[in-house]
């Protein structure tokens, strides 16, 4: 009965959150220009895409932590080692973010617009490398345990 709830309420959520995403899309792509005369066209809704992209990736990050911290808790009377295992995912992800930042590209870009020109310091340039390299790494992970699912339930059968 417990299993049937949760999976119902993720179905809900994923489909949610994939039509929000979808209708936002569409804004952007179909939503037209600030001005058509540029030669660089703006579309008119980039704000509300990107402001629904942090949303998103906040929701995944805090749940990440969120989960993780309750996980340890919760296992941690039960089972002590297990408390451990969960833990370590908390610190690879801290690592991971660490790592990404110091691999982030501090040099200032060249041609910024006035209203962008206050985050083109070395700061705001390696966090936001920090993130699309972390949203990389957690990609290709959720591939790789995809594909290594598949073999393990083909390799069992």
């Amino acid at each position: 009965m417990a299993v049937r709830k949760i999976r119902r309420i993720s179905s809900w959520t994923l489909i949610a959150l994939m039509l929000i995403s979808v209708a936002t899309l569409c804004l952007f792509y179909f939503g037209g220009v600030i001005d058509p005369n540029v030669e660089q066209k703006e579309p008119v809704n980039t704000s509300l895409l990107l402001y629904w992209c942090y949303a998103i990736f906040a929701l995944a990050v805090i749940g990440l932590l969120l989960f993780g911290i309750i996980q340890f808790i919760s296992s941690l009377k039960a089972k002590p080692k297990a408390a451990l295992a969960s833990l370590v995912v908390i610190i690879a992800f801290v690592a991971l973010l660490g790592i990404t930042y110091s691999m982030g590209d501090g040099t200032p870009l060249p041609k910024i617009n006035v209203d962008s020109a206050r985050y083109n310091v070395e700061s705001w340039l390696k966090i936001s490398d920090m993130w699309i390299y972390t949203t990389y790494v957690l990609l290709g992970l959720s591939v790789l345990a995809i594909i290594g699912g598949s073999v393990k339930k083909v390799l069992n059968k």
